[in-house]
């Protein structure tokens, strides 16, 4: 009785995780702010920006617009994963993928979302190369580097784990 009292306040526990998820909608909102921002900051200096200034702002919008599509991911597959499932019955138009997406894929698509939005952090910087120091370059070049090489032992170690055993040999 206590064991099975223990199990279910241990499972029913999954659900302090909830909070966590609407947080990060609220971020979500934050993150539409700046992109408002940026949005208005272009348009208003449109005709005095450069195509320098025009491409760095695009960037910007592209960091963030992977940086949102992130935290959906993260939203959803956690939720689903770690919290209840969702019924994609009752949704038509949600993305196949919303809740189809395990702990493993998971991992592996923010590692994807990280190497990409740290290579647009990379690329803002190369574009702004006279005001970047040589270490603050090379430190960048090397994050990329140490992420892109993360992602790919995940990928290879997953592959790995899920590789279907070989059969014995034939005596």
């Amino acid at each position: 009785m206590i064991e099975r009292l223990l199990e279910s306040t241990l499972f029913a526990s999954r659900w302090l995780l909830t909070p966590f998820y609407f947080a990060l909608v609220l971020s979500l909102l934050a993150l539409l702010g700046k992109v408002g921002q940026h949005v208005y900051e272009i348009a208003t200096h449109f005709l005095t920006l450069d195509e320098e200034g025009v491409i760095l702002g695009a960037l910007a919008l592209v960091d963030l617009t992977l940086t949102a599509s992130l935290i959906v991911i993260v939203i959803f597959s956690g939720y689903a994963n770690f919290v209840s499932r969702i019924s994609g019955a009752e949704h038509e138009a949600w993305p196949q993928w919303m809740a189809n997406i395990d702990f493993s894929e998971l991992k592996l698509k923010l590692m994807a979302s990280i190497a990409a939005i740290s290579a647009v952090k990379l690329l803002e910087a190369f574009m702004q190369v006279e005001r970047e120091s040589d270490r603050d370059l090379a430190w960048l070049i090397g994050l990329q580097m140490a992420i892109i090489v993360t992602g790919l032992l995940m990928a290879v170690a997953e592959r790995l784990g899920h590789a279907p055993a070989s059969a014995p040999p034939k005596p």
